[in-house]
């Protein structure tokens, strides 16, 4: 192959020794500019090249191909380079971030030896000295650290100073210092891909947690984003800057009021009366650090707020320093004490946990560093032409929603309705003009909405050893083992042209569910996507029943299995197909926290525990990951928008739907909670006398009817028998002999086919499997079945319960005996099935 040059220069292009060819530079010019509309030409575009620029004219077809091959080299080269160059900025960061903390954790060792040394020698001199008056000395001495450290301070700018001096010293000594004895948190390992070098407290006042790492941000549009807590701090309510004082040193002092949501119903929310100090080191680094005020320090006061747990910040804040090439290493720590002895002592860990701090709100702040770094370097449009901020924006909206939607505050319009005796549901009634214009679309298809109030009903129950990202991850993926399509035809009314009478009733389930992407976070830890409903059900429009499909926006994080400690939440809320950025949202969902279980009694309740008082004796919280039985504590609101007048028989229904949300959350976490022995659902159902007679009764009636054995070869025990029936790879089934059969039975193979579980078998019937043709097929068979004993079905396809096809060689069916020879049920074997 001919190599081409461009780097030298001459008035005249010719030929050198046969290899190269010079170009002029008029000639190179054309030659870019062409690369840069088409990098790649093909030979014709090249030879049309060729006749439209003269000074071309007299260079091969092949030498221009050449030319083009060596600047796409070269291209790449420089961008392999590029890249590279960023990679080493960032290792050479992470190195020095990793020596700094090897530094802090060499301080940290030398600081428990001595103390080490210190107490043993004290305690050696204490065990030689019994009636001696210097153990009065010693417990003198102990008591003169007991003094107040914070001499009281007044309000004036020259007390609010020195207080922001010493939260900012304090700050420094946990970010950089030994002030804290940090321990790396579960599952976080520091790596040039990571998320940084997270660590949570241990044996410290409250809870605490810190994290250090890199972001492509400049330290000022750092500390710009991190003080608007609100848009990227899902739990935080408001933040209102009450004053700003500037200091002499170029730093500002804000006095800052903060509410921060429950996250739970079953506990207040809770807020905080801050110092923000805003200043720049002397090496340039960028400081915002902040701590909690109260009476011991004689500065201003705030009152208490009705409806909120007054906490407290430790000295906490972010240290931001300019990265060398670009960018920012970021130090953060988090320090708050939760005032938890406000809550029961089953919820405690929830505000006892290191780990969830760190999960909730330190590492939180970082992603959505990382985030807008990523969107800024690389712009973008999703598929659905959306922009990454237009859609941080709408997740913030659905987090807020389903907060406000839990909290329920009065200042929000909120009121509680009277109890229907069963205090398990709790509802709300919102009829404020901000809920419900917040509430009510108006569509281009003529049908805006009616509704006039807001309806929310919410739960909040325990959940044991179901870790909640499965869980969460099947609620996404089988909605139809939880809701109720008759509410969510409500719900599709109600989007569609109002709610202008009481929910439908169920007709025909899911058609099926669709879950379309539309974003996600760097990490994939959170993800939003839009959810089709197809054929849910009938909403009334115009007087008349219509199918139709309904649509939700939905926003889920928390199903990585893998992460340690994290929280997870499933939330949605119906929309029109062609919503906007600004379209009303009425959001509803699920969110699951993990606790540490402290209780040895797995069936211990959750009301029995809801005492407020001095806590018990019990472990850390900060390792949810620890072994022996865990505990979650899911909470459920769901909101409707409706017609003030049909209040009173909404709310029955919104009730009952929790309620039965509740019992269908409830058996599917039974079946997703392991066995002792492993994965439930991996192993054959107990070997109940039960379960083994009616093995039994299947394979003998088989025998009985058919002439032959259902299995080749089988231990006649009834053990075997039904671990081999449990076990064998065609789809066996039973079907009671009602006039709407239901699956009462079904092996491992049966249960795949279907997509369900042995709990939810028993919702699926026999004619929602098939469809009319097959439907038709095996009514059809069914006298035969009944008084032959058997029939053979030909191959077809039938529906699981998601809604997917399934092809099937062929099926047997047969009548099941009982040892009185009497009917019991009918049993179907599905032969070599597979999905479509």
């Amino acid at each position: 192959m001919m190599a081409v040059s461009s780097g030298c220069k001459g008035d005249s292009m010719g030929m050198d020794n046969g290899k190269y060819v010079r170009y002029t530079p008029e000639q190179v010019e054309a030659l870019e500019r062409l690369y840069h509309d088409c990098p790649k030409p093909s030979s014709l575009r090249r030879q049309q090249l060729i006749r439209e620029c003269p000074i071309l004219s007299n260079i091969e077809p092949k030498q221009i191909k050449v030319w083009f091959q060596n600047r796409r080299c070269r291209e790449k080269q420089r961008k392999e380079a590029s890249r590279l160059q960023a990679v080493n900025r960032k290792l050479s960061a992470m190195n020095k971030l990793l020596m700094e903390e090897n530094d802090r954790l060499q301080k940290q060792v030398s600081n428990l030896v001595y103390e080490n040394g210190y107490f043993r020698q004290q305690t050696q001199n204490m065990a030689l000295v019994t009636t001696d008056t210097s153990c009065e000395s010693v417990v003198t001495s102990g008591q003169h650290h007991l003094s107040p450290q914070h001499p009281p301070r007044d309000a004036s700018p020259a007390g609010l100073l020195s207080i922001a001096e010493e939260t900012l010293t304090e700050f420094l000594s946990k970010a950089t210092g030994t002030a804290v004895e940090w321990v790396q948190m579960p599952g976080m390992k520091p790596g040039p891909d990571s998320i940084g070098i997270i660590a949570i407290s241990h044996g410290c006042t409250g809870v605490a947690s810190r994290a250090c790492g890199l972001v492509g941000l400049e330290p000022t549009r750092v500390v710009e984003i991190l003080k608007d807590r609100p848009s990227w701090f899902h739990d935080c309510r408001a933040v209102d800057v009450l004053n700003v004082l500037t200091t002499g040193n170029n730093g500002t002092i804000e006095l800052l009021y903060m509410q921060l949501y429950a996250p739970t119903t079953l506990a207040p929310a809770r807020d905080f009366w801050l110092l923000r100090y805003t200043s720049a080191l002397e090496d340039g680094s960028l400081v915002v650090c902040e701590r909690s005020l109260n009476n011991t320090q004689n500065g201003p006061t705030m009152p208490p707020v009705p409806h909120f747990v007054r906490a407290k910040i430790l000295p906490s804040g972010y240290l931001i320093r300019p990265c060398d090439g670009g960018g920012s290493i970021i130090h953060i720590v988090d320090h708050v004490d939760f005032e938890s002895l406000s809550v029961p002592e089953v919820l405690r860990p929830l505000y006892e946990s290191s780990t969830l701090l760190a999960q909730r709100t330190t590492l939180a702040a970082f992603r959505q560093l990382r985030q807008i770094s990523q969107e800024i370097s690389q712009p973008m449009v999703t598929s659905w032409g959306r922009r990454p901020a237009a859609l941080r924006a709408l997740g913030q909206r659905m987090s807020r929603g389903f907060n406000e939607a839990i909290n329920g505050f009065s200042d929000e319009g909120w009121t509680m309705m009277e109890s229907d005796g069963v205090d398990d549901v709790t509802v709300l009634v919102n009829s404020s003009p901000d809920k419900v214009m917040g509430a009510t679309p108006l569509y281009a298809d003529g049908f805006p909405s009616i509704s006039n109030a807001v309806l929310c009903a919410k739960a909040s129950m325990l959940l044991q050893n179901v870790p909640p990202a499965i869980l969460t991850r099947f609620l996404r993926e089988h909605r139809s083992e939880w809701a109720d399509s008759s509410i969510d035809g409500y719900s599709a009314a109600s989007v569609k042209g109002g709610p202008c009478g009481l929910p439908l009733a169920r007709s025909g389930g899911f058609g099926g569910q669709v879950i379309l992407p539309l974003a996600h976070t760097i990490e994939h830890e959170e993800f939003m996507e839009v959810i089709k409903l197809e054929n849910i059900s009938h909403y009334r429009a115009e007087d008349m029943l219509m199918p139709g499909d309904i649509f939700f926006l939905q926003l889920c994080s928390g199903v990585d299995e893998n992460a340690i400690g994290t929280s997870a939440e499933l939330i949605f809320a119906p929309i029109d197909a062609s919503f906007t950025d600004d379209a009303p949202l009425l959001p509803s969902g699920f969110r699951i926290i993990p606790i540490n279980n402290n209780s040895q009694n797995p069936t211990r309740d959750l009301a029995s525990t809801l005492e407020v008082g001095p806590p018990g004796k019990r472990t850390p919280a900060d390792y949810l990951g620890q072994s022996g039985p865990t505990k979650s504590v899911m909470t459920i609101a769901f909101q409707f928008a409706f017609e003030i007048h049909l209040q009173e028989s909404i709310a029955a229904m919104a009730r009952q739907y929790v309620r039965n949300i509740i019992s269908s959350v409830q058996r599917v976490a039974l079946a997703l909670s392991p066995s002792p022995f492993g994965p439930r659902s991996l192993q054959a159902p107990s070997g109940t006398p039960e379960a083994q007679m009616l093995a039994r009764w299947i394979c003998q009636s088989f025998r009985c009817f058919l002439g032959e054995d259902l299995f080749k070869t089988v231990d006649e025990r009834n053990d075997s028998l039904l671990k081999t029936l449990w076990h064998h790879s065609d789809a066996i089934m039973c079907c009671s002999l009602k006039a709407l059969s239901d699956f009462t039975f079904a092996n491992q193979a049966g249960l795949d086919m279907l997509e369900t579980t042995l709990v939810s078998l028993q919702d699926i019937t026999l004619d929602k499997i098939f469809d009319r043709g097959g439907r038709t097929s095996v009514c059809s068979e069914l006298p035969q079945i009944l008084q032959q004993g058997f029939a053979c079905l030909p191959g077809g396809v039938c529906l699981t319960s998601m809604g997917r096809p399934v092809s099937y060689e062929r099926a047997v069916a047969w009548k099941v005996l009982n040892d009185e020879e009497s009917p019991h049920c009918i049993a179907f074997v599905f032969v070599n099935w597979s999905f479509v």
